[in-house]
């Protein structure tokens, strides 16, 4: 028992004399970690200085009650669809909207939709934008704007002009989030740009075209249907199955209506988006605290190697 004592003793001595010498050393070599620490904190200001600012337009969507009634109507009407002979297609009690979540995230839709539409030296070689002027200044060794050409250095598989897959890449890390809210149901779009202007525009840009993909798409079934419908119901010589052809032709023509009135087909707006005076980064006072950290954890090991090695 007194062993165990005595062996607690000397731990606890040694502990303290190591934290005693610890505590030497920091304050013998404190002149040098107070100038490392000032040092690293104005390198990282001086960085955070040459960052641009970013900002974030947020458009807070919900899927048209339309929608999701246009598909719950459908689904009632398959099994006459079955009677009649027709396949309906199948509905989950989500209809587009939850597809066309995904669908934003695609490469085929920023490719066919949205790229067409965008200024590519907007997402691939801006370099700052000017508050006062409104004017966006782009990337010199990338684009030259006097001759509209591209002149960045590129190596494969990347092209002179950025290509669709390129470019999608850096939208999609650096530009575009979308989030839903399981509980509301409720959908955040938001995109980020150095100009709140192209910010909001994009956001703009990019709600219309999902609307419009899945409008156009389904007018074009709607159309198809309505034909075929026509064309059976001339065919056919049964009253039950003319009837039954004649309720479903009732219902796409209604289908149809509704396609052609709503602009807002898929999401609709609780919010749109605006032109945003507030800045969402860079933190600079985070890079300066992170800044003063290294310099305090770099400069304190340091102090202690170059105290043991002498």
């Amino acid at each position: 028992m007194q062993n165990k004592d005595l062996i607690e003793s000397n731990n606890k001595d040694d502990y303290e004399i190591d934290l005693r010498k610890l505590f030497y050393i920091v304050n013998k070599g404190k002149k040098t970690i107070f100038s490392f620490v000032i040092f690293f904190s104005f390198l990282a200001i001086f960085y955070s200085l040459f960052l641009p600012n970013i900002y974030q337009s947020i458009a807070l969507l919900t899927p048209n009650e339309n929608e999701e009634s246009r598909s719950s109507a459908l689904s009632g009407f398959s099994s006459l669809a079955g009677f009649a002979g027709i396949e309906l297609p199948s509905s989950n009690g989500e209809g587009n909207s939850a597809k066309a979540i995904e669908k934003l995230s695609s490469l085929s839709f920023f490719e066919k939709n949205l790229l067409p539409e965008i200024f590519l030296p907007e997402l691939m070689a801006i370099e700052s934008w000017d508050a006062k002027t409104n004017k966006l200044y782009f990337d010199d060794d990338i684009y030259d704007e006097s001759t509209n050409t591209w002149v960045r250095d590129f190596s494969y598989p990347q092209k002179q002009i950025p290509s669709s897959q390129e470019s999608f890449e850096v939208f999609k890390q650096k530009h575009f989030l979308i989030t839903k809210d399981d509980e509301s149901g409720f959908i955040s779009l938001n995109v980020k740009h150095q100009s709140p202007f192209v910010a909001k525009k994009w956001t703009e840009l990019i709600v219309s075209q999902i609307n419009t993909f899945y409008r156009e798409k389904d007018k074009t079934e709607a159309e198809k249907t309505i034909e075929y419908l026509n064309e059976q119901v001339s065919k056919n010589s049964f009253s039950e199955i003319k009837q039954a052809l004649a309720e479903l032709l009732q219902v796409q023509i209604q289908k149809l209506a509704l396609i052609e009135a709503n602009e807002a087909y898929i999401f609709d707006y609780i919010d749109p988006p605006a032109v945003m005076e507030k800045k969402i980064g860079p933190n600079r006072t985070l890079i300066w605290l992170l800044g003063a950290i290294f310099g305090l954890i770099f400069s304190t090991f340091m102090v202690m190697i170059r105290y043991f090695r002498s």
